[in-house]
């Protein structure tokens, strides 16, 4: 009698930790999702980030060779004594 509650108590001991098992396995998994999902909004939004300030570098860019162009020609105006439209022609 003895030995059958042992081996009664040992299986409920074992259908416990099996039940536990596969919660504790649920979890982790609703947790890898979530991770997975909070990556992938993280990378997104760090794509945009990237995108938007390359846009502002090339119009920076843009800005900077314009200027440089006008002093360019007020120099060559100023060296060959032209007017700017005649310096910007040549």
């Amino acid at each position: 009698m003895r030995k059958i509650v042992l081996v009664a108590a040992a299986a409920a001991g074992a259908l416990t930790l099996a039940a536990c098992s596969e919660g504790t396995e649920d979890s982790a998994e609703a947790t890898m999702e979530s991770v997975e999902a909070d990556t992938e909004a993280n990378m997104e939004a760090m794509g945009e980030g990237v995108d938007e300030a390359v846009a502002d570098a090339e119009a920076g860019m843009d800005e900077m060779g314009a200027e440089i162009e006008e002093e360019g020609t007020e120099m060559e105006a100023a060296i060959e004594d032209e007017s700017m439209d005649e310096a910007a022609a040549d």
